[in-house]
């Protein structure tokens, strides 16, 4: 019983959804819950388990965002698929925003220390402040992860 448990989305978490749709002085049965606990883990696991076998058959072995559109699509969640499509869409948009904020952030840390604003140019005659130029490399292991190094 534990091992089939552990399968499962965590009860509090389902009833913690369950609980925003009705009023607040609406009870909600623990039978309930459990119920829509395997309803929910079920839909997940046949979601999942198609875009695993789409992946499998182009020999990829990481299952991303895409993926699980494309498995609703194929499924028949046509209107899942497209909320899920706008709300990756907005999610990586999202996480490229903050990528540049936190590498912004490092830029002008460096400069900071390294005295860079101090950097002049000669612009059409006249000499203006500028940031110092800016080079970030991006390095890539031999298993395919990749990060940024520190800005120079």
């Amino acid at each position: 019983m534990a091992d089939e448990q552990d399968l499962l989305l965590p009860i509090a978490n389902v009833g913690r959804i369950m609980k925003q749709i009705p009023p607040p002085s609406a009870k909600i049965s623990k039978e309930a819950k459990e119920t829509m606990q395997e309803c929910v883990s079920e839909f997940i696991k046949f979601v999942t388990g198609e875009a695993s076998e789409k992946c499998r058959r182009e020999n990829r072995k990481t299952v991303n965002g895409d993926d699980i559109c494309w498995a609703l699509s194929a499924l028949g969640f046509d209107d899942h698929a497209e909320a899920i499509v706008r709300y990756l869409h907005k999610y990586r948009e999202f996480e490229r925003e903050r990528l540049n904020q936190r590498v912004q952030n490092e830029v002008d840390s460096t400069r900071a220390k390294s005295g860079a604003s101090d950097y002049k140019c000669i612009q059409a005659g006249k000499q203006t402040e500028t940031p110092a130029p800016l080079l970030l490399f991006e390095v890539t292991d031999p298993n395919g992860n990749s990060s940024l190094t520190r800005p120079f």
